[in-house]
């Protein structure tokens, strides 16, 4: 059987990271089921089409509201080019989120309200699955609250319930739950369709890598500075705990691409995409 074709687009703007290297990381650990392609969404704009069977869309900078230059139409484009597909065909496109991708997505459905955060996110934090979530196949494996990396400047809170059920999305985790502060609780994760998840957060941090970069002198000093010794400490105990971030790392995004992969070579999928290419 051929291999099924997965896209990981980047939003990171040419800007050296750990999410791409993770992301690869996890997606070659597949090599024998899939193969995949790169497209650097906001330096060259390049999205790709509707031949891909799964989509993995990255983490990256700035604010998720910005809605100038080629790049975010060519995004958004690809994102409705795929919801529409799915409504119309049988055999689906499957899609994940990350981060930033996942607050663009909140933002161009209008699904809550993405606004810039008091002070940066930045570190371990536990993640609470809604009801709705604890049964949801993405976090299976996980005990509520898991921990997640977490680094943002911007938000999604505020969810609207009835656009939420207009559209068919669920909300599946909010952040942690901070009683002595008085702000709303981040949206962590929404399911728009079956296929169609995403997280506000970094499920493709692995442990080693980010105990390696943080243990660093000099990046350990910049985080002490910037956010204190204690969040650098409790950052370091995570990393170095079995069930908390490598729990997450190898839960979630392996579990979408194994889910995926099983459904898209079902003999019924396969049947429907022979059926769908026959009638073009």
């Amino acid at each position: 059987m051929s291999r099924l074709r997965l896209a990981i687009l980047d939003l990171y703007n040419g800007i050296p990271n750990q999410g791409m290297r993770c992301i690869r990381e996890l997606v070659e650990g597949f090599a024998d089921q899939v193969t995949y392609d790169v497209f650097d969404v906001r330096v060259d704009a390049a999205l790709p089409g509707l031949d891909y069977d799964i989509y993995i869309s990255s983490g990256g900078p700035g604010d998720p509201r910005e809605v100038d230059g080629d790049w975010y139409a060519a995004w958004t484009n690809w994102l409705d080019s795929v919801m529409a597909h799915n409504k119309e065909q049988e055999r689906k496109k499957y899609v994940f989120f990350i981060c930033h991708s996942f607050q663009m997505a909140v933002h161009h459905f209008q699904l809550a309200e993405v606004t810039e955060r008091k002070s940066i996110s930045f570190g371990t934090f536990p993640v609470h699955a809604t009801k709705a979530g604890k049964q949801d196949p993405v976090f299976k494996g996980l005990e509520s609250p898991f921990t997640a990396a977490d680094f943002r400047h911007y938000q999604a809170i505020q969810p609207d319930d009835e656009r939420l059920e207009e559209v068919g999305a669920t909300l599946l985790a909010k952040e942690k739950i901070r009683p002595h502060v008085d702000l709303e609780r981040a949206l962590m994760g929404v399911r728009w369709s079956p296929e169609v998840v995403g997280v506000q957060f970094h499920p493709e941090a692995d442990a080693e890598g980010m105990l390696a970069h943080f243990s660093r002198p000099a990046i350990k000093q910049e985080v002490i500075a910037d956010h204190g010794r204690e969040k650098w400490l409790q950052m370091i105990e995570d990393l170095s705990h079995p069930e908390r971030i490598q729990r997450t790392h190898d839960t979630i995004i392996p579990g979408f691409l194994t889910r995926a992969i099983e459904a898209l070579s079902s003999p019924a999928t396969l049947v429907a995409g022979i059926n769908n290419e026959a009638d073009k």
